[in-house]
Parts: structure tokens; sequence; C-alpha cells
């Protein structure tokens, strides 16, 4: 499973993060975030995709920011449709729809988006739009109808360690693309505990 860690905002700690080699790295352009962006982003290795991470945010406020920061995937965390899904398909992104999920979901909700995304995002149904720091019921994949590759995310944390052994052996977990985390690994909203992060991965 790939890595990706969310929610980063300072130019120091996005330098010593990029480090441990992770696979994603996620952008948070939402005022009601406290990881919300507001400086610029360094130049990542090229082998790190950024993601901008969305909250039913305008397709003109979208496509500004892939443009400003170089995005190579967008993560729509609001209640985008489908058409909106497919008017992003033209930017040369990777378009990730999340799903929010407590104890059980309607897997059809998938359907319409089938065809207008490259990845789900499967995250824990909270207060908060994301980042609410635990992790919901995962055996609610087990029925997972798609192919589609997904991300799991949701209060995923080193104690979610074993969880997560035992979850790459499921038949849930045959599509799952990436691991992503966030609030977990955080000394301070925005900012990641490099030590935690890289013992996490090499146990991943």
């Amino acid at each position: 499973m790939k890595l990706k860690v969310c929610g980063m905002r300072y130019e120091d700690n996005i330098r010593e993060i990029s480090a441990i080699g992770l696979d994603y790295m996620g952008f948070i352009f939402f005022e009601g975030s406290s990881r919300h962006v507001t400086d610029s982003i360094p130049t990542l290795s090229s082998s790190i995709k950024k993601v901008g991470v969305f909250v039913n945010a305008s397709h003109d406020t979208i496509v500004g920011k892939i443009n400003l920061y170089d995005l190579q995937a967008v993560q729509l965390h609001g209640e985008e449709s489908p058409e909106f899904c497919k008017s992003l398909s033209g930017f040369n992104i990777e378009i990730i729809k999340v799903f929010s999920i407590k104890n059980e979901f309607d897997f059809e909700t998938l359907t319409p988006y089938e065809t207008v995304c490259d990845f789900f995002l499967f995250d824990t149904k909270g207060a908060l739009a994301g980042g609410n720091g635990y992790c919901f019921d995962w055996s609610v994949l087990e029925t997972y109808p798609s192919t589609k590759p997904y991300f799991l995310s949701g209060g995923i944390g080193l104690e979610s360690l074993d969880q997560l052994k035992e979850f790459k052996k499921s038949t849930a977990a045959t599509y799952c693309h990436a691991v992503d985390v966030n609030s977990k690994f955080e000394v301070a909203p925005a900012k990641k505990n490099k030590e935690l992060l890289e013992k996490f991965k090499d146990l991943l």
C-alpha cells in the first residue's frame, strides 16, 4: 500500500516529512480547517504527488490552485457531483472523490462516479469534513463492489498497525491503493512528527 500524509502546511516540516519517502502529500485548501494552506509550497521530489484537498470549492478556485501549486491530484471532500468531477478531467491530474463512512454505507452511491474519478477515498463520517481522528468500521468494505482503487483514511495511527495488517489479508483490501494519515501524527495542527511517520511507514 502507498502512503499519503495529509494536512501539511509548514515549509520546513514539509521538507522534513517528504524525506521519508511517501507517495502523496496532501494540502488542504479549505478555510474551515485548522490545516488550511496560506503560504507557498516548496518543490517536492517528483516521486511525491501533491494533492490539493477541497470542500465544495468552485471550479475556478480549484483550477487556480492546480496552476499555482502545480498539483498532481485533487481530493474532493464535499458534495461535488459526478458532473463537477468530470469538469476537472482535462487538467492532467488524478481525481480523488471522498465518501464518508460510519458503520454502514450504500455503495450504490459510488456508481455515478466510477467513470469520472481515478480513486475513491473512504474517510470517517464525523463533525468535521476530515481529520476527525478516529476510524470507521473497515469491515464495511468487505462488500465493496467496485474495482476502482481507493484510499483508506480516518484516524489511522501507529495504534492501527495491527488492524491494518489484518485488513491487508482481507478481501476488502484487494483494491486499497493507499493509506491516508493525518491527525494521529501531529504535534500541532498541520505539523507532523517525522519519527512517528517513519516508524509507521517501516511497519506498514
